[in-house]
This record gives C-alpha cells, structure tokens and sequence, in this order.
C-alpha cells in the first residue's frame, strides 16, 4: 500500500515543490527539507492516505502541516540559539537558477510576486491553491484547514486586494 502511495505521489511532486516553496514563503532549502520530511511521514507511516480519490488534498495537507511544524521548530531553535549563542545566521547567496520558472523572468511576473506578498497569509494561500496548484476552493479548503464558506470569503477579499494593488503596481520596462 505503500508502495502505491508513494508511486501516486510522483507525478504531484513538482506541485507539492511549488506548494512547499508557497508555505516556506519562497525559501528554497526550507521547502526542500519540507517536502523531504513530508515524504519521511508517508514512508515512516505517520502521514495515511485513507481515501485516494483526495490524494492531492491530503497530501498539500500534509506538506502545509510540515512547513508548520519546521517552522516552530526553527523559531524555537533560533530563540535559544539567538539568545545564548548569538551565531550568524547561514544565508544562502544567489539562489538556485536551475530552480527558477521561466515566469520569474518576467517582469509582470515579478510585479505579480510582490503584489502576492503583500496579501494575508490566508488570501495568498487560498490564491495560490487554487490558480497555481489547481484546486477547488472546496480542495483549498481541505487543505488550509477552514470552512468553504471561509476559504470562498478569503478568495473574494484576496482577488479584490489583488486587482488593487496590481491596478497602483509600477509598470517597469
């Protein structure tokens, strides 16, 4: 079972990468030490998949509940670390270019990214969701968590913040 499990996985897995890289807001290592962790539950058997025909809800569920988990665990690293230690914090330079989308190049694109940034938590997620990843709002709602009602009142308030902020957007060129 499994087996079938994770083979069901691999063809969501560029998804459940972008996804991560959402919830790790945009960290490129974070979200890979998400995602392998994520894989570690399915396969240690603490993440079960009861019902396939949900897979990718269940499983943006889990990689979302991860990224949670990683991130108090950081945090509370880092506040000891911090107040004890007081050791600079590693920063990766660059990035990975090999990672980067083609749309990243794109300065609408980029436009779009930092007007993304500026939005709730909860409207970016239930945006990214359902324009990047593909799923319904009912599908987001599983996956964040809340109501239908609530995701759909996150959805409207995110498109309507969106459309102002792209509308006062500088256009570079």
């Amino acid at each position: 079972m499994k087996d079938d499990l994770i083979s069901s996985l691999e063809p969501l897995h560029r998804d459940a990468y972008g996804w991560a890289l959402h919830c790790c807001e945009g960290a490129a290592a974070e979200a890979g030490d998400v995602l392998q962790n994520a894989y570690l539950k399915v396969i240690q058997g603490k993440a079960i998949c009861r019902d396939l025909s949900s897979l990718k809800t269940w499983w943006f569920g889990v990689i979302r509940f991860t990224a949670k988990e990683e991130s108090r665990r950081r945090r509370f690293r880092e506040s000891l670390a911090g107040k004890l230690l007081r050791f600079p914090s590693y920063e990766s330079t660059g990035g990975d270019s090999a990672v980067a989308y083609p749309l990243d190049l794109d300065e609408s694109a980029r436009n779009l990214r930092l007007c993304l940034e500026q939005l709730p938590a909860r409207q970016a997620e239930v945006l990214h969701l359902v324009f990047y990843q593909d799923l319904s709002l009912s599908e987001a709602a599983g996956v964040m968590g809340v109501s239908l009602g609530s995701a759909r009142t996150h959805y409207a308030r995110a498109k309507t913040r969106l459309r102002e902020l792209l509308q006062f957007a500088p256009l570079e060129s």
